[in-house]
Formats: structure tokens, C-alpha cells, sequence
């Protein structure tokens, strides 16, 4: 039997912005059911390669598999990016919620227009996955009713609604209330747990030692250091790691 292709494959990835060059060669592989955190200090390109593994950005140069789907070609077809869309999910910094639709009509909207579902199979299953993240009483309320941890476990209930093989967090901690971080944090361990494919841009280095199966360290565009999660936190080989988890206070965490 063959070995199973990639999540996600990128050979000497490289993104500019005019003369800012923000990847640089980037090369890697992530696997089916694994959890990677990307680290770094702000800056370092952490977003936009994950961006760029869902097509919100197209590389200058490289290679890079998702899923299976070359994303390196300059252009994609509408049905290429919706099948990609569909397969990729993707939780962002803000919420991006629909104000004026119930959290039940925010989840359901995308498996209807984009999958085809009917009415009734898109909201039993966003109901299921309001479930999923501790919701269910929210679902006939608005997003103004909701905490912002609320609002991201709603946001990660959307993505999980398309059923996606891979998800993908941009820092979806960042804009919340300390308060309010252990809860979203709750729902992505949950997942991991389940064995889904993550990848997750975070300031979280607890997190990311606990939960993550890899951690990838950026600097300046370019893999300065990746391993084992655990190992890479709590013994980083490189000054610049060691420097940085410094400012985070957690180098020698055990």
C-alpha cells in the first residue's frame, strides 16, 4: 500500500511584498494528524505561510502541496479554491462573524452555499459542531451576545462545519481577554485529541509545548530551528530560539 501523501509539502518556498522579501526558501513537510506549531517573533513570516497554505497569498517561487492540490501554479480555477476552501479550514486573529445572522445561521451558511447541503443538513450540523465547542445553548443568539471567547469557539465551530481534512489557526488567541484564552485553547486541544491536522500560528508556547506534535521556529523568513515539540521549548539548540523563548519566560520549561 502507498504511503500517504502530505498534508502539506513545500520545497524552497519564497514570498516577497515589492522588495520585502518575507520567505526565503522555506522547505518542509506536514503529515496527516499532526499538530505544528509555528513560533517566531512578530514579523518573521509565521502568517504568511500559513496564509499562503490555503491560497489567501500565492508564492513567488517554490513548490507547495496541500492536501494533495498544487498550489504553486500562478492561477486557480473558482473550483479549485472552493474545493481547497472546503478542505482547508481556517480560524483567524478577529472573528469575522456576520452580525446580523444568529450563530446558528453563521454556521450554516457556508455548507449551504458552498457544499450544497440543504437547510436541514446545515444546521444539524452546525449544531452538531456548536456541540463540539461547548455552544449548544448560543445557537439563536447573536454574535453581540457572545464573549470574545466565545465568538472564536464559534469561529472554530464555522471552519469544522465545511468538515475540513486540515485546520489552520493565525494566532486565534491574540485578540482575547487573558480571561478568555484557556477556553478557545480547551477546544483546539479537544481537537488535536480527535487526531485532526493543525496547524497553528501562536504566542502560546505552553500550549504549543503541550499540545504540538512539532514546532517550527521562524526568523526572519527563514526555519531556524524545528523538532519535537517538547524537546525544541524546553532545550532550543539555537541563540535565537533561546533568545526568544527568553522574552516568552519559558526557556528550560519542563
Amino acid at each position: 500500500m502507498p504511503e500517504p501523501l502530505p498534508a502539506v509539502s513545500f520545497e524552497n518556498l519564497h514570498k516577497s511584498y515589492g522588495s520585502l522579501q518575507v520567505l526565503k526558501g522555506l522547505s518542509g513537510e506536514i503529515q496527516l494528524g499532526e499538530v505544528v506549531a509555528i513560533i517566531g517573533a512578530s514579523g518573521c513570516g509565521k502568517s504568511t505561510l500559513l496564509r499562503c497554505f490555503n491560497r489567501l497569498e500565492t508564492i513567488d517561487g517554490g513548490q507547495l502541496y496541500v492536501n494533495g492540490m498544487d498550489l504553486s501554479a500562478p492561477k486557480l480555477t473558482r473550483k479549485q479554491l472552493q474545493r481547497l476552501r472546503a478542505q482547508v479550514g481556517m480560524v483567524f486573529q478577529q472573528f469575522n462573524l456576520f452580525p446580523h445572522m444568529t450563530v446558528l445561521d453563521n454556521l450554516a451558511l457556508a455548507p449551504r452555499k458552498v457544499l450544497g447541503r440543504s437547510t436541514q443538513e446545515s444546521a444539524d450540523t452546525a449544531r452538531l459542531y456548536l456541540n463540539k465547542v461547548g455552544l449548544s445553548e448560543k445557537a439563536d443568539a447573536f454574535p453581540q451576545q457572545l464573549s470574545g471567547g466565545q465568538k472564536q469557539r464559534v469561529a472554530i465551530a464555522r471552519a469544522l462545519c465545511m468538515q475540513p481534512d486540515i485546520m489552520l489557526f493565525d494566532e486565534p488567541t491574540s485578540a482575547l481577554d487573558p480571561e478568555l484564552v484557556g477556553e478557545v485553547l480547551g477546544v483546539m486541544r479537544q481537537l488535536a485529541e480527535d487526531g485532526m491536522t493543525m496547524i497553528i500560528v501562536t504566542h502560546e508556547m505552553q500550549f504549543a509545548r503541550d499540545v504540538a506534535n512539532r514546532v517550527i521556529f521562524l526568523n526572519q523568513g527563514q526555519i531556524e530551528e524545528e523538532g519535537n515539540a517538547r524537546e525544541v521549548i524546553t532545550n532550543p539548540q539555537s541563540d535565537r530560539l533561546r533568545a526568544f523563548l527568553s522574552r516568552m519566560h519559558l526557556a528550560g520549561v519542563v
